[in-house]
Formats: C-alpha cells, sequence, structure tokens
C-alpha cells in the first residue's frame, strides 16, 4: 500500500549545523510515515542572502517578505476580468466587483511590504482610467498626466474604490 501526502514545511533556523539537524530530523520521521521528501523541493538556504524562497504565496528574503510574482499576476488577471474597455457595464459596478477580489488579497498579503500595494493600487487605478478614457471617447490606454489629473486618486477613493495603501496605513 502506498501513501501520499501533501504538506509544506518551512524550518527556520540559526545555523547551518542545526538546519541540517533539523533535516535529518524530519527526513527520519517522513520515512518513517512511509512518505518521501521531493528532492527538488528539500533544500536548506540562507534566507539573509539574496535569492531567499518562496511559501504560500509569498517570497521571503534577507528578512522581508512580499507577495511573489505569481500572485501579483493572479490578482491582476481577476482584475483584468472586470476592467475590459468596452466591458458595458456601469463603473459603480465595476467598483463594486473589484472590491471584493482587492480586499481578499490585501486580507491576505497585508503583512508584506508596502511597495506591492501601492503599484498594485495604481494599476488597477490606471485599468479605471482607461475605462473612463473610453468612455469620453479618448483613444487608447490611460496616460499619466493628463488623466491622472482628470481623474485624481481622490476621484477613486470617493467612487468607492477598495484602497490596499490606504487600507494598509489604517491596519498599523
Amino acid at each position: 500500500m502506498q501513501l501520499l501526502g501533501a504538506t509544506h514545511l518551512v524550518v527556520l533556523c540559526t545555523s547551518q549545523i542545526q538546519a541540517q539537524s533539523a533535516l535529518t530530523l524530519i527526513s527520519e520521521w517522513i520515512q518513517e510515515a512511509q512518505l518521501q521528501l521531493h528532492p527538488q523541493k528539500t533544500k536548506i538556504i540562507d534566507a539573509t542572502q539574496p535569492g531567499g524562497f518562496e511559501f504560500l504565496g509569498y517570497h521571503f528574503e534577507r528578512g522581508y517578505k512580499w507577495p511573489r510574482q505569481k500572485s501579483v499576476l493572479k490578482v491582476r488577471e481577476a482584475v483584468r476580468k472586470h476592467t475590459g474597455r468596452t466591458n458595458g457595464q456601469s463603473f459603480e459596478y465595476t467598483i463594486a466587483r473589484l472590491n471584493p477580489i482587492l480586499r481578499g488579497w490585501y486580507n491576505y498579503f497585508r503583512h508584506g511590504k508596502v511597495h506591492t500595494l501601492g503599484n498594485l493600487d495604481g494599476w488597477v487605478r490606471g485599468r479605471l482610467r482607461s475605462i473612463l478614457r473610453k468612455r469620453t471617447k479618448r483613444k487608447g490606454k490611460a496616460k499619466g498626466g493628463p488623466d491622472h489629473r482628470r481623474w485624481p486618486n481622490r476621484f477613486f477613493e470617493e467612487a468607492g474604490l477598495f484602497n490596499l495603501t490606504t487600507a494598509h496605513a489604517q491596519g498599523r
């Protein structure tokens, strides 16, 4: 009889010797349970050095964590589904559809570095500015200066758009 299992595990240690000892203990425990460590995913990493590691949607490196690139791309894809320039939905409806996506993503990733939140906020507003630009018979996607002055960040705040950076600042 073959047992299958999927366990994700990160062990933090203060030295290479301690890490090697932990890996040996875990290997023995896994073998006793008739399971196997994945040879390509099992490794000892010095997280204080560039490169770090990824775990449960986060990237950990040099004492910091932030959403890994795949997590950011996934939320962008979810936002993209609701922000096509010719989606035919009211602006209010579009924001109402985006807010649960943004709020859920924020609730999971709010413990990471704030720069990712600001970048995503700006990207979402850019998508919304492109919708507004199209509806006012302007060609192309949103452009920085003129469109930002026409629809400043405050405009989206007043329209009820969930703001990741503001939520992070209020959460502190």
